[in-house]
């Protein structure tokens, strides 16, 4: 994958100095922090507002959730793998794999999280995510009860549903888009456990 390649192809990629300047503080802040600007950045730039949401959105799920960084991240790699997103699932099977300390784990949980090694707990909760991804009207009671007995609170599972809500929402822009992963993206993490 060159270098060159656009962060994606089926929109214009705004100019970074013609952006709104709180759109570039938070650029540069994320380039700064992760070496490198993740490609979802200036392709999100290309609407202005709808960054602002998009991006509040997720620092609200990743800053107030009691889901751990690691559970957010297995849900979005395994709503991303069954939506067939490239970029979500290079970008946040990244993220997992900091984050778990694992370097199999997000290939495993992208392709079919049902036979991953996770545990049952995090199994029902893939599960969830994926009938929210899938088929959303067949959301039951029964399927809260089931994360109920895995030991997930009102509040978990309402983070497992609004997190794989937003990756829908993101996985069909990036597919829209066609955006593409940086190349740093499928290196992040591969060395497991320090």
């Amino acid at each position: 994958m060159a270098d060159s390649e656009p962060p994606m192809t089926r929109f214009p990629v705004p100019d970074t100095a013609e952006l709104p300047e709180d759109l570039q503080d938070r650029i540069a802040d994320e380039r700064e922090r992760a070496g490198f600007l993740p490609n979802v950045f200036p392709a999100f730039a290309y609407r202005p507002r709808q960054f602002r949401a998009f991006f509040a959105y997720y620092d609200a799920l990743v800053e107030d959730s009691p889901l751990a960084r690691e559970e957010l991240e297995m849900v979005v790699v395994a709503t991303s793998g069954a939506n067939d997103c490239l970029y979500c699932v290079v970008a946040h099977g990244a993220l997992l794999r900091i984050h778990a300390e694992d370097p199999l784990l997000a290939e495993q949980l992208a392709t079919n999280h049902r036979t991953a090694d996770i545990s049952d707990a995090h199994r029902a909760m893939c599960d969830f995510a994926v009938t929210v991804t899938e088929r959303p009207a067949e959301v039951t009671s029964e399927d809260h009860d089931r994360l109920r007995e895995h030991g997930f609170s009102d509040t978990e599972i309402w983070d497992i549903a609004s997190t794989s809500a937003l990756f829908n929402l993101s996985n069909r822009m990036a597919h829209v888009a066609d955006m593409r992963p940086n190349e740093e993206l499928y290196e992040l993490g591969r060395s497991g456990p320090e």
